[in-house]
């Protein structure tokens, strides 16, 4: 079925039979990913006062969260998602209700390292599981607009997420964010899990379902690239932190980061309205260049409006690689192993921000923000020149499913 494009993309989608509730659903259990680390940054520096054990302490969360999303994702789809976030979700309540009353009753550092790993491993890679929701839901042509519609969503959850926690935890009380996540993370999971009209099909082991994604040559370009790409971005966030430092305005940075998320949301909705004519491995290419293209100008930002501009510029092509990425992993993995394969990429994603920020972080204060700024042009280059080496195995796309089938399945 060919594409619709166009803004009434949306409308349509969400007039689909369960695409209005799956996407408030997913909105609801996504709020965490944004939520999580900081608010634990923000309980255990008000309650320790040590910033570095709190570092600690979300470091090992996040870090076992990027180990334990794909095992989480090929569980799903092994047993299905339902098990797994019903499951998931209970155990994520009482390892993060363990960390947050840890915290509050000063444990040792090792005890809270241990509750915060327990909470990584409970926690799914839930845009990954939503994604693979709406490929068992839609058909084929509406697919990109899906794909679109989560780029946008998760770019307001960026937005917003933050700022509740920090109003949670100033306003209201230190461990309210955290409990928040519990509460999100709770009914977001339960409400997705019993969505049955978008769970997605297990496939017996005897009709391909055995298969890795990550086994597949194009899946594994993919997560290259989207090191790549998490490295770029995490290295730009340490270059506007930076910046903001420089001209001692250090608050600006925040605002510099929001308007890179503004820039990637309205991009992003724009990309999946779009009936592109260009295969999605050239689009891949195509969104990478520019990424890295709009990163370069900020080495040489000389003021704080030139750098609100230019953090714009820089965040046009986040949303709309992204939704490339996701397209092409949809017509790349084997049957039945696409919450696996989404959670890869998610995985990717996650180290290489944590080592675009690790290096930029680095080089900034060496060198400054401008040095920054050149880490994430290299890092998205390799991105770039992995995307264009790449295009023979992205090509190669498993057999196109009939559309929806996933969904009347059920």
């Amino acid at each position: 079925m060919p594409a619709k494009s166009g803004f009434g993309a949306y409308p349509r989608l969400l007039r689909e039979p369960g695409a209005l509730t799956l996407g408030l659903y997913g909105v609801v259990g996504r709020f965490p990913i944004a939520m999580r680390s900081l608010g634990c940054l923000l309980l255990v520096a008000a309650i320790s006062g040590s910033l570095a054990g709190a570092g600690v302490v979300a470091a090992a969360m996040l870090i076992s969260q990027g180990l334990a999303s794909p095992v989480l994702g090929r569980l799903a789809d092994r047993v299905g998602q339902r098990k797994v976030l019903l499951t998931t979700c209970a155990v994520h309540a009482v390892a993060l209700s363990t960390l947050v009353t840890a915290i509050m009753l000063g444990a040792p550092l090792p005890l809270l390292v241990l509750a915060a790993v327990a909470t990584g491993c409970a926690s799914v890679s839930f845009t990954s599981f939503m994604r693979a929701r709406w490929a068992a839901l839609v058909e084929q042509g509406t697919l990109r607009t899906a794909y679109a519609l989560e780029s946008v969503l998760d770019e307001t959850i960026f937005l917003l997420g933050p700022l509740l926690v920090t109003v949670l935890a100033t306003a209201v009380h230190p461990a309210a964010g955290l409990v928040a996540c519990v509460a999100f993370t709770t009914v977001g999971s339960i409400a997705v899990a019993l969505h049955t009209r978008s769970e997605p099909v297990v496939e017996p082991l005897d009709e391909g379902g055995g298969q890795r994604a990550i086994s597949v040559t194009g899946v594994q370009v993919l997560m290259v690239a989207y090191a790549g790409m998490g490295f770029l971005l995490g290295a730009i966030d340490v270059t506007m932190v930076a910046f903001a430092r420089e001209q001692g305005t250090p608050g600006m940075g925040g605002v510099f980061l929001s308007l890179t998320a503004v820039g990637s949301l309205a991009a992003g909705a724009v990309f999946g309205a779009v009936d592109w004519k260009l295969p999605q491995e050239k689009l891949l290419v195509a969104t990478t260049t520019v990424l890295v293209l709009g990163a370069v100008p900020l080495a040489f930002a000389g003021s704080s409006l030139v750098m609100a501009g230019l953090a714009v510029v820089a965040g046009i092509a986040i949303a709309p690689g992204l939704i490339a990425g996701s397209t092409l992993l949809e017509a790349l993995a084997p049957k039945g192993s696409l919450s696996e394969g989404f959670s890869w990429l998610s995985s990717a994603g996650a180290l290489g921000i944590a080592l675009g920020t690790g290096a930029g972080g680095w080089l900034a204060e060496s060198g400054g923000f401008d040095a920054a700024a050149w880490a994430a042009v290299g890092g998205g280059a390799v991105a770039v020149a992995l995307s264009a080496a790449g295009q023979p195995a992205l090509r190669r796309r498993r057999p196109v499913r009939e559309p929806g089938m996933a969904a009347r399945e059920q």
